[in-house]
C-alpha cells in the first residue's frame, strides 16, 4: 500500500534572525515554504525582537494556516548557538550574548521550541530536502554578513561542546589586511561579509547586488573578487573534511552568473580534490534559505524522533 506524508494538517513554524532583519515562515513537512515575513530590527533588545517574532508568527498562522495545528517553532541564527539549551551563547554582530532564546519564545507562543546555528540547519535541510549526495556527507559555507560552517557525515551533524563547532570567521585570508573586530587583519568573516562589500561600494548590499544582476561590470568585478576569496575558505574545508558535496550559501550565487564559478576556479586552484565542479554547489534554497534554517531546525527532531513532539507536549 503506497504510504505518503500528509501535507494538509501541520505546519513548522520558522524563525531566522539575521544581522538587520528577522524572517519568520511557515513550513510544510516536506519543507517547502508556505509564506515568509521579513521584519526588521535594527536597535531592538533580543527580548523585543524575540516577542515581535512570536507576534508575526501568529498573525500567519491566523491568516496563512488557520485550519492546520503548528508543529512548534525552529529557531535559526548565527554565532555560537547552544543546540541543548536554547541559548544564543554569543553573537557579536547582534550583541546578544547568553540569550535563552528557546525559554522566551515557549513561553510567548506555548509551541515546542528548538534552536539552532543556520549552517547547521541548512545541513539538516540539504540532507533532508535537497542535495542528494549530502545524505553521504556535506559541508555547508555560509556568507552573508555572518560566516560561519557545519558539517555532516551521514546521518550526523557534528556538533562539539556546546555547540561551537563551524567557527570559521577568523580564518585567514591571502592578500586581505581588512581590520577585524578580534584585532587581527586578513579574517575570512571581516574580508567578505555582506557589510565589509557595501561599505567598500558605498552602497546598501542589496542595491550592489541588483546592480550586479543587472550587469554593471564594476559591481559584478566586486562580487567576483569576493567570490574567489570566499573560495579560498572552500577549498581548504574541501580538502580537511572531504565531504560529498560543499554547499555555499550566498546571495550572490543566484543572481551573479560568474560568482559560483569564481569559486569552483578557486577551489580548483587551491585544492587537492580534482572534482570542484560537481563537488562545490550552490544552496537547494535559493530565496528561502534563511525561511528553511528556522523550519529545518523543526523538521530534523520530527524525522528523527516524531515521538520527541508528543512527549514535549504532554
Amino acid at each position: 500500500m503506497p504510504v505518503d506524508l500528509d501535507t494538509g494538517r501541520h505546519v513548522a513554524g520558522a524563525l531566522h534572525v539575521a544581522v538587520h532583519h528577522a524572517t519568520v515562515a511557515l513550513l510544510d513537512l516536506r519543507g517547502n515554504v508556505l509564506v515568509q515575513h521579513e521584519e526588521p530590527h535594527d536597535g531592538l533588545a533580543a527580548e523585543d525582537l524575540l516577542a515581535r517574532a512570536a507576534e508575526i508568527l501568529d498573525d500567519l498562522l491566523l491568516g496563512h494556516a488557520p485550519d492546520r495545528e503548528p508543529l512548534g517553532l525552529g529557531v535559526a541564527t548565527g554565532g555560537w548557538v547552544d543546540r541543548a539549551s536554547g541559548t544564543v551563547v554569543d553573537h557579536p554582530l547582534l550583541g546578544w550574548r547568553d540569550v535563552p532564546v528557546r525559554d522566551l519564545l515557549t513561553a510567548s507562543t506555548g509551541l515546542t521550541v528548538a534552536v539552532d546555528g543556520h549552517a547547521r540547519s541548512l545541513v539538516h535541510a540539504e540532507r533532508l530536502f535537497g542535495h542528494p549526495r549530502a545524505r553521504d556527507s556535506v559541508v555547508q559555507l555560509f556568507t552573508g554578513n555572518v560566516v560561519d560552517s557545519a558539517f555532516a557525515t551521514g546521518a550526523t551533524v557534528h556538533h562539539g561542546p556546546r555547540s561551537a563547532a563551524g567557527a570559521v570567521a577568523h580564518l585567514p585570508v591571502d592578500d586581505s589586511a581588512e581590520p577585524c573586530r578580534c584585532g587581527r587583519t586578513g579574517c575570512l568573516e571581516a574580508t567578505v561579509s555582506e557589510a565589509t562589500l557595501a561599505r567598500k561600494a558605498g552602497l546598501p548590499f542589496p542595491e550592489l547586488l541588483a546592480l550586479a544582476a543587472h550587469g554593471d561590470s564594476e559591481a559584478v568585478r566586486m562580487f567576483h573578487d569576493r567570490a574567489r576569496l570566499i573560495g579560498q575558505a572552500a577549498a581548504l574545508l574541501l580538502d580537511v573534511l572531504n565531504p560529498a558535496v560543499l554547499v555555499v550559501v550566498d546571495r550572490s550565487i543566484a543572481v551573479v552568473p560568474s560568482c559560483l564559478p569564481a569559486i569552483r576556479d578557486e577551489v580548483g586552484a587551491r585544492s587537492r580534490r580534482l572534482d570542484s565542479a560537481e563537488t562545490v554547489v550552490g544552496t537547494s534554497f535559493p530565496g528561502t534559505e534563511l525561511a528553511t534554517a528556522g523550519g529545518a531546525v523543526l523538521l530534523d527532531l520530527l524525522y528523527e524522533d516524531p515521538s520527541y513532539f508528543t512527549n514535549s507536549q504532554n
